[in-house]
């Protein structure tokens, strides 16, 4: 079997990204870089254009980005800058040919933590430990919890490698 890449994408300011390939080893995580209340999207285009070129394997690359929708009390403002980043996220991806695929989180998680308390936020960070015990999932240097978004990112593209591959 050929190996292929997925990307997994958790959008939004506090998500990240994680490149996988078929076997389930992780190549690569990245958060979002954020300068206030704005995802950098050209930071996020240049991360994702390395990794792309960096790919040994130059095999196929998908992308599986989490579909979420408003969330209750959430202003206009907040849900106007969420879909305009995740518009931007497909606009990148798009540019570099990658198919991309979309899926809520209520799918993956059922797939994924199937074994987890799903419903605890950070039943992804505990599954990612337990999987893959000697990865950083620590955001910066500086950081004492770990990112919840790149684990849900992780969770992403494991899902899209037992659904999609």
């Amino acid at each position: 079997m050929s190996v292929k890449i997925v990307i997994g994408v958790d959008p939004g300011l506090s998500g990240a990204i994680a490149i996988v390939d078929s076997q389930y080893t992780v190549l690569a995580t990245t958060v979002m870089t954020v300068h206030g209340h704005e995802m950098d999207l050209t930071s996020l285009a240049n991360w994702l254009e390395a990794e792309i070129e960096s790919n040994p394997y130059h095999v196929p690359i998908i992308a599986c980005i989490e579909k979420v929708s408003a969330m209750p009390h959430q202003g206009v403002k907040s849900m106007f800058t969420f879909g305009f980043n995740t518009g931007a996220i497909h606009g990148i991806l798009a540019s570099f040919s990658i198919p991309r695929y979309m899926v809520t989180p209520q799918i993956w998680q059922k797939a994924v933590l199937s074994f987890t308390n799903r419903g605890d936020k950070q039943a992804s960070v505990n599954f990612c430990r337990r999987i893959y015990p000697d990865l950083n999932l620590l955001a910066t240097e500086r950081s004492k919890k770990p990112h919840t978004g790149m684990a849900d990112a992780i969770c992403i593209a494991r899902y899209a490698i037992m659904t999609l591959l």
